[in-house]
């Protein structure tokens, strides 16, 4: 009797997911109104659209509503950012360090930290990892981890190499005289599911969070903004010559974080920026457009993706997209683009900003690595 009772159920479950209406609201994830939704976007506090003439105080305005977007920043620790050193190792022309971070009374962030030999204080770079739909690990993917991590992590992370060419950017760059911060984005690496890494539990968590009045995506940009803090406070770092990059979705958080942070002086995003119209539209086939992973409640409705990282200028800005990259079409690249350069050369600081697109897919190679340490070497 069990047995046909369980076999009933399951016939009922694969039923019902495969039920459809004649009538619907959704489509490809999107509402069916998508494209009204887009016009009626108008972006009324982004630079040129703004009443605001002012650009500093046009950026003291535009960076407070992506603040008051992001809800709550997590408190910070009563006794400031501090560190704990778990591990050291002697590389090639530089140590490595495993460290807890305390970022915020709630919790510590797991991180790396390479730091080349030598008498500092050197430029520094905060290497803000990838999403890639891949939780398992999160610093790991921009450096090399270190003896005392456990031989899956290491292996993990040397598969995952494939989108870098075979080359750990962190280490590529201390090898060349920066000190290199990575840390933990909150749901990855040391700071993700109990249960194990699965993307599908990723919205659903966000989603919880929200219930809590505080966001998940904004957590990953406050808590970029507060290592980079830390950051600058060592005594082996130039505090005047801090940079940041990242690919996919590590180069949203460096251009988010160079938008929110005056400690940022230079940044390489890799294969993130487009327009929220050519995102958000039934243009491409696509099966994610965006999702909770930069997902501000509210703030479409104020400023679009260039608009934010026009918040940036006119500090120095390297941008590298790929014409083969299906997660951002080129239309929509070429539109953000040129929307920054507007914003950069309203300010005559448009030799500052530098926007590329390669003929590659959605990847990070050696020559974008290069590209972005004589980017560096340049501008910090």
């Amino acid at each position: 009797m069990r047995i046909k009772f369980l076999c009933c159920c399951a016939l009922i479950a694969l039923t019902v997911s495969a039920q459809k209406r004649d009538k619907y609201e959704f489509s490809r994830n999107l509402p069916v109104y998508a494209d009204s939704l887009i016009k009626d976007l108008t972006y009324p506090l982004a630079w040129g659209h703004s009443d605001i003439r002012d650009f500093n105080e046009w950026k003291r305005t535009a960076r407070q509503k992506v603040f008051d977007c992001m809800l709550p920043a997590p408190p910070p620790p009563a006794g400031g950012y501090t560190a704990r050193v778990l591990f050291e190792e002697q590389r090639d022309g530089y140590k490595a360090r495993k460290l807890e971070i305390c970022l915020s009374r709630y919790y510590t962030v797991p991180a790396y930290i390479l730091i080349p030999d030598g008498k500092g204080p050197f430029p520094a770079v905060n290497a803000l990892h990838d999403h890639g739909a891949h939780l398992f690990i999160g610093k790991e993917k921009m450096i090399r981890p270190l003896a005392c991590e456990d031989s899956t992590v290491v292996k993990d992370a040397e598969q995952w190499l494939a989108g870098y060419e075979g080359q750990f950017f962190g280490d590529y760059l201390a090898k060349n005289g920066f000190v290199v911060l990575s840390t933990d984005a909150p749901m990855w690496g040391e700071r993700g599911q109990q249960e194990g890494a699965r993307r599908d539990r990723y919205d659903m968590i966000a989603g919880n969070m929200m219930m809590y009045g505080i966001d998940l995506s904004a957590y990953m940009t406050y808590d970029d903004i507060a290592a980079t803090e830390w950051l600058s406070q060592q005594p082996y770092v130039d505090a005047r010559r801090i940079g940041c990059t990242g690919w996919s979705m590590g180069a949203y958080r460096a251009w988010m974080l160079a938008a929110l942070s005056d400690h940022i002086r230079a940044a390489v995003p890799i294969c993130w920026m487009t327009t929220t119209d050519e995102q958000m539209s039934f243009k491409y086939k696509r099966t994610e457009n965006g999702g909770f992973a930069n997902c501000f409640p509210g703030l479409r409705r104020w400023l679009d993706y260039p608009h934010i990282a026009s918040l940036a200028c006119p500090n120095a800005m390297l941008f590298i997209n790929g014409a083969q990259d299906k997660l951002f079409p080129v239309p929509g690249v070429e539109k953000a683009f040129a929307i920054m350069h507007d914003v950069w050369r309203s300010q005559h600081a448009d030799e500052r900003l530098v926007t590329e697109i390669w003929d590659m897919p959605h990847s990070c190679p050696r020559e974008a690595q290069r590209r972005a340490l004589e980017f560096f070497r340049k501008h910090l």
